[in-house]
């Protein structure tokens, strides 16, 4: 089993140093005000509890089946939306085609298991997009060909479009940040991720504001490569400082404590605390 699983993680690190494309060249800047916010002050329209909808694999053009929610507030003629993509972990992948009932799968955590039990309450109200993976891996060109179709058939803020994910959805959140020179993530959060650490592979991440998190006493993807990574990207001096928080004595699910925001107060000191809600720092940068 242990072989096994050095195996698996072997494959995904080779696939992820596989990217040949020029470095991309982006300086994103903080901002706090939004399309999708009142007039008065910048103060975002409450997010009343809006519709949490399954679009089953084939049933649009899109290349992963996917569970949408969008705003109380949203409308198909109204105001754009900040838009936040969802990667699961392995354990949720599934082919909603052939088996309708397996795209329930993706609400088992992160934010749709938060919309699911009605917790979900960010500051500035977001559309959440949640892809179930049908083939085994995140395969970056189907990620970033699902963010491209999600972002232009619903009411999304284009300058505000973030990414997340845990696990696998975290190799596939760093994945997407080395593939490609045009990516339109204005910033990221990867949770029990790995990665090759490498030049190319840092100066491509450098260019966007991400906050890693990791649980120390991961046995399944141990913390080395978040605790390589970070520095490596702070040492090129970037427009956005990058972030790493730690848990001690945590394992594996580290991502439940972040999503929810549980997990303040319980962070290593000698990382970077765990002081706001990961939505609202997201919230704070755009892509130019």
């Amino acid at each position: 089993m242990k072989n096994t699983m050095v195996n698996v993680l072997a494959a995904a690190l080779i696939l992820l140093g596989c990217s040949k494309d020029p470095i991309q060249q982006i300086s994103p800047e903080p901002e706090t005000s939004n399309p999708a916010d009142t007039a008065t002050n910048n103060k975002p329209t409450p997010d009343t509890g809006g519709t949490h909808k399954a679009m089953l694999l084939g049933s649009d053009a899109a290349p992963y089946g996917y569970y949408v929610y969008t705003p109380s507030s949203y409308k198909k003629d109204g105001p754009a939306f900040p838009l936040l993509i969802f990667l699961h972990g392995a354990g949720e992948t599934g082919n909603s085609k052939t088996s309708p009932a397996e795209l329930e799968k993706v609400l088992v955590n992160g934010p749709p298991n938060m919309i699911k039990n009605k917790t979900w309450a960010p500051t500035h109200p977001m559309i959440v997009v949640s892809p179930q993976c049908h083939e085994g891996w995140w395969d970056r060109d189907h990620v970033r060909q699902f963010i491209k179709f999600i972002s232009t058939t619903y009411r999304v803020d284009q300058k505000r479009i973030y990414l997340t994910g845990l696990s696998m959805g975290g190799y596939g959140t760093f994945d997407q940040l080395n593939s490609y020179d045009d990516n339109q993530i204005a910033a990221a959060v990867p949770i029990a991720g790995s990665g090759i650490v490498n030049a190319l592979f840092t100066q491509r991440i450098s260019k966007v504001p991400i906050w890693v998190f990791h649980g120390e006493a991961d046995k399944i993807v141990p913390p080395d490569f978040s605790k390589a990574i970070v520095p490596a990207i702070n040492a090129l001096n970037p427009k956005v400082r990058a972030k790493l928080t730690l848990y001690p004595g945590v394992e594996h699910n580290s991502w439940k404590m972040t999503y929810t925001g549980s997990g303040m107060g319980k962070e290593d000191p000698a990382y970077d605390p765990f002081a706001m809600d990961i939505y609202d720092w997201m919230y704070q940068y755009t892509k130019p």
